[in-house]
């Protein structure tokens, strides 16, 4: 049986558990459609809360979907300088 958390579920777990801001990709249709758009770079934000329903982002809007994502600073070898 895999009891591990992922996407959504992972991310109100790790607001229960304590953390204070979660990068996230998120959408208002589900955990898939937020990584989608995540390639694109669309919808990321940082959430900060949830409620019964909804992840709440710093600037207080609300989402359906959150799934936790990790952000890494570019190096100068990567933009060839």
């Amino acid at each position: 049986m895999n009891n591990k958390l992922t996407g959504s579920l992972l991310t109100r777990a790790m607001l229960k558990n304590g953390h204070t801001e979660i990068w996230c990709a998120v959408d208002d249709e589900s955990d898939e459609r937020a990584v989608t758009d995540l390639e694109n770079n669309d919808f990321t934000t940082c959430i900060v809360s949830t409620d019964a329903d909804s992840f709440i982002c710093s600037t207080g809007a609300k989402w359906l979907y959150a799934v936790p994502i990790k952000i890494v600073a570019i190096t100068q070898e990567e933009v060839e300088l």
